[in-house]
């Protein structure tokens, strides 16, 4: 890719378009307020402001109306460029409608044109049913305001056309002007959509491969741990009753250097097969699956939510059943939490605690994963919900939903070794 194309790609970016276009009308109403403020009849101004300025007797070209309204374009073009920047559809602003309603005022008070700019961004931040309101209600107060807020220049007590039919044109335009605005940024939204969609399946298979690799690692330090039980123990087994054969042979000839001799040979034998023995124990009691790996490939490959990790040094020593089944847990929790609740931040903490019962040795996994997205003020537990509870209870576990609004937050519970089913 060129420089050419680099700029191009950067420049359509729905931020950066709309921070430019915003920028290209602070330039022009500067323009027409310097030609307005020389003299030059340009009626620079035509929004609300205006109307009600030149309703209490004032001009067009006066300096207090020209020098406020730019002030007014210059809010707005902050307020705006600042909404723009924060805009990733991916990730909306929090309070976006509430600051897509201020910024909407200024455009208003301004000029009627720059409602366009502020609906093409409610359409990329807000969801499709608020945005399509939202569109609407740009339509109706442009026409209300049109109605009520006449500039004197624009009133033909004798024109020949008749009022219906400027009403119905002025609301055909404002349909096409903000249907397009609406399209555009319904557009970009759906394609913010498939974007982080693919991130999250992306980061599902990366952290899937990840525990694959653990997975295969564990099996081949199991089957060499086989190997060196059945092989070479046999063996030092075999040897060690060599060597008592022997010696109660050598008893028999009453030779008390060779008796010694293959005493301390069948000790030797006996220690080096205890150690075998030990060190195959060690084997299989060595850290078996370290969910860490999976989990970073996981957070790692989403950049449109920041996903942090909690991961207690205890809960890295995990069997496979066990860590297959958090990690889809995990996986499912996350998707939601990015799809559908669109959270900024979710936070994933893995820890080892007691077990219930005094005396119990087998300690409990838990892992939380909370987020401030949305949430469920209504829950209502949909087959991801009942999947991550359903692998818990396979491992005599458990699933909870410890809130559900503001954000949600699913803490998940299982024997580190849980006990095998024989039906399952």
């Amino acid at each position: 890719m060129n420089t050419f194309d680099r700029l191009l790609a950067r420049f359509a970016q729905p931020s950066v378009a709309l921070r430019v276009a915003v920028l290209a009308v602070c330039l022009l109403e500067l323009a027409a307020t310097v030609a307005a403020l020389l003299g030059f009849q340009t009626d620079a101004y035509d929004g609300a402001v205006a109307a009600l300025y030149m309703r209490l007797g004032g001009a067009s070209n006066d300096a207090l109306l020209l020098i406020g309204c730019f002030f007014l374009v210059l809010l707005f073009a902050w307020a705006y460029w600042c909404l723009a920047r924060d805009a990733s559809a991916d990730q909306p602003p929090r309070h976006a409608l509430a600051r897509l309603i201020v910024v909407n005022l200024l455009a208003i008070s301004v000029t009627p044109g720059l409602p366009f700019l502020v609906t093409a961004l409610a359409a990329v931040l807000l969801r499709a049913r608020p945005a399509f309101l939202f569109a609407l209600a740009q339509i109706a107060i442009n026409l209300a305001l049109y109605r009520l807020l006449p500039l004197p220049a624009l009133v033909q007590p004798d024109s020949a056309v008749p009022a219906w039919l400027d009403s119905l044109g002025l609301l055909m335009a404002m349909v096409a002007l903000h249907g397009m605005a609406f399209g555009l940024g319904r557009m970009v939204a759906a394609e913010a959509e498939k974007r982080r969609w693919l991130q999250v399946m992306l980061a599902e298979r990366l952290s899937g491969e990840q525990l694959q690799a653990e997975q295969l690692r564990y099996s081949e330090r199991a089957m060499m741990a086989r190997e060196l039980h059945d092989v070479v123990g046999h063996h030092l087994t075999a040897l060690n009753l060599q060597l008592q054969l022997g010696s109660a042979l050598l008893q028999r000839h009453d030779t008390g250097g060779a008796l010694l001799a293959v005493d301390k040979a069948r000790e030797n034998a006996a220690g080096l097969l205890a150690d075998v023995r030990e060190a195959v124990s060690q084997q299989r009691s060595a850290p078996r699956i370290d969910l860490t790996t999976a989990l970073q490939a996981l957070a790692e490959g989403i950049a449109s939510t920041r996903i942090e990790l909690d991961i207690a040094p205890a809960a890295r020593d995990l069997g496979p059943r066990v860590a297959h089944a958090l990690l889809r847990c995990v996986q499912e929790a996350v998707t939601n939490s990015v799809r559908h609740a669109r959270a900024a931040t979710v936070r994933i903490s893995l820890n080892l605690q007691a077990g219930l019962t005094p005396g119990d040795e087998n300690p409990e996994v838990c892992v939380s994963i909370d987020d401030d997205g949305r949430g469920a003020p209504q829950l209502k537990a949909g087959n991801g919900l009942q999947g991550m509870n359903e692998r818990m209870q396979e491992l005599g576990g458990r699933m909870d939903v410890t809130r559900s609004s503001p954000g949600f937050r699913i803490e998940l519970r299982c024997p580190r070794d849980p006990k095998m089913n024989p039906s399952s």
